[in-house]
């Protein structure tokens, strides 16, 4: 059996955990700010996911190198836009300040990870 990346792992963790809090926000907040939190998280995943499956060797080695790298960076980038919309529902109340704290840690966490797997990338593809 493989095992999963880790980025992948802590993914899905502050995506459950997202869709947990959220689900308890006030309805004013449903279809804007929760709403776009849970849709982040949700992306966050897939771009982790289909960069996870392209196929980084053979003849279309560099291709596939920058399609990988634009989904990587993709995720990071929805990674660092849920941050900032967790500051902003704990600002307008649609989450707790303990919520967000623990969002913060999460979201903190898949960035480390994600920037790591990026960096491993670049050296394995300069060798």
């Amino acid at each position: 059996m493989q095992t999963e990346l880790t980025v992948i792992t802590k993914s899905k963790d502050l995506c459950r955990y997202v869709l947990t809090v959220t689900e308890k926000s006030p309805k004013r907040f449903r279809f804007t700010l929760t709403g776009r939190m849970q849709n982040l998280a949700l992306e966050i995943i897939e771009r982790i996911y289909r960069a996870n499956d392209v196929f980084m060797s053979g003849s279309d080695r560099g291709a596939a190198q920058r399609q990988r790298l634009d989904l990587q960076h993709g995720a990071l980038t929805n990674v660092k836009l849920l941050g900032y919309m967790a500051l902003l529902a704990r600002e307008q109340g649609a989450i707790l300040p303990r919520q967000y704290e623990q969002i913060t840690k999460q979201v903190h966490d898949v960035q480390n990870l994600l920037g790591a797997w990026i960096n491993s990338d670049r050296k394995r593809m300069q060798r």
